[in-house]
């Protein structure tokens, strides 16, 4: 009898968290999106692409500016573009929807920024369904940014909804939003690792989307020149607050995050033996070494392969078996269901 994959029994007891890169880089001029888009090209999926509605294009020529991503989206040769879009309380979100989702192509996910609460992610969980339907394209999944008082003390019923599959921390408009009684300091290192506030809010972003099965996404880092502070705070926010993913916002960026989130050459080679191990055994517990693993540390390794492989990296040969059915599993998946689902937002 065939041996089965991690992804058929590793997971029966909790929700896996969809394999999405690492990285999440926004442009939201022309310029700037034609560029990332010819290097995401050159890099291949190492990297997400959110071309920018909002914040990163400028004011008004919102419809000009909407179909212009709708048109660079259906140009693209990957398949990680999403968009983000205006929120919920400006006169323009629903027609970025229409008029990005009018070119043919729906993006990879939809960015929704500034939530005030679980009801306002439903409400565009709705308009998404209704407008990709509409234009005879499947649901994108929807990402939320936790940057009001009322999202992050809503943030495990968001976090729960089936039509979000990942969770961003906006850091900027969350300290502001506070006005001054956090100081300009904590929106950069090192004390926005450190003011209670904000690593209180970092916390439960990241608690909540390890409970429901989501990716918790880390808010930029806006120094361009020193990489070496980009790919410590890529580094700090992934071991200390349980991060997966990271916001870019300059080319430059995306190397370091990438390299700062991947696993290293020797976690690698232990993890690809002992998964081997584990696939030969059928998932009863082995001895690697000194020893014992079973079910519980083998989630843990698998997690450590597919982070490799989500990074660009090599995986050990004897380990590429594990991935045989990988592209049916998890954000593949979870985009194919995503249709059926989005009913269930309301």
């Amino acid at each position: 009898m065939r041996s089965r994959l991690p992804a058929d029994v590793l997971f029966d007891d909790a929700t896996p968290p969809p394999a999405l890169p690492a990285c999440d880089h926004y442009a939201g001029t022309e310029k700037l999106m034609r560029k990332s888009l010819a290097l995401q090209d050159a890099l291949g999926p190492v990297f997400d692409l959110t071309l920018d509605c909002e914040d990163g294009a400028a004011v008004g020529d919102e419809a000009g500016h909407a179909r212009l991503v709708g048109a660079l989206l259906a140009e693209s040769r990957s398949g990680r573009v999403g968009v983000r879009i205006h929120d919920v309380g400006h006169p323009h979100w629903r027609d970025d929807l229409r008029l990005i989702l009018a070119a043919g192509r729906a993006p990879a996910y939809v960015m929704l920024p500034k939530p005030r609460g679980a009801d306002e992610v439903r409400q565009a969980a709705l308009a998404l369904h209704e407008i990709s339907g509409a234009a005879g394209l499947p649901t994108p999944p929807l990402h939320a940014l936790i940057e009001t008082h009322g999202a992050l003390r809503e943030v495990d019923a968001i976090a729960a909804l089936p039509a979000v599959e990942s969770l961003s921390f906006g850091l900027m408009d969350f300290v502001s939003a506070h006005h001054g009684a956090i100081p300009a300091e904590a929106m950069a290192s090192p004390l926005q690792f450190e003011h209670p506030l904000v690593v209180r809010a970092k916390v439960a972003i990241a608690a909540a989307c390890h409970a429901h099965g989501k990716v918790p996404s880390h808010n930029v880092c806006t120094e361009v020149r020193d990489l070496s502070v980009v790919a410590a705070d890529a580094r700090r926010a992934r071991a200390t607050l349980g991060f997966t993913r990271m916001w870019s916002i300059h080319p430059a960026q995306i190397e370091a995050i990438v390299a700062a989130f991947a696993p290293s050459e020797a976690e690698i080679d232990v993890a690809a033996d002992i998964m081997t191990a584990a696939l030969k055994a059928d998932f009863a517990p082995i001895r690697h070494g000194d020893r014992l693993h079973d079910r519980a540390s083998f989630r843990y390794y698998w997690t450590v392969l597919r982070r490799a492989r989500q990074s660009g990296m090599t995986v050990p040969a004897h380990a590429e078996a594990l991935f045989a059915r990988a592209p049916a599993h998890a954000a593949h998946a979870a985009h194919a269901a995503h249709a059926a689902r989005a009913g269930d937002a309301t």
